[in-house]
């Protein structure tokens, strides 16, 4: 049976680790800039980051941008980086969470 284009791109256990991260990326940014507490933070990011299954179109193209901007983009809105400059980049802190 051949690969889809996503299962190329995207194995099982790299996705799902890779979704586990940029939630909690975006959980902590939401947390420490948007004053979520901790279970708001994580169900925000279960919301902005569902799990999508195999073989879906375009599965994990949220991927294509960092947890940082989508978390900044509900915060501040589209104009963050203008409105917020020095949010416009990733903290030091967000860059070494792991």
């Amino acid at each position: 049976m051949a690969r889809s284009e996503n299962e190329a791109v995207w194995g099982e256990e790299e996705y799902v680790a890779h979704l586990r991260d940029e939630r909690r990326r975006f959980a902590w940014v939401m947390q420490r800039y948007g004053g979520l507490t901790s279970a708001e933070a994580e169900e925000a990011a279960l919301e902005r980051y569902p799990y999508e299954a195999s073989g879906t179109p375009l599965r994990g193209l949220i991927f294509h941008d960092e947890a940082w901007h989508w978390a900044m983009l509900r915060i501040h809105n589209n104009r963050y980086p203008v409105d917020h400059p020095e949010l416009a980049h990733p903290s030091a802190e967000y860059d070494v969470l792991d």
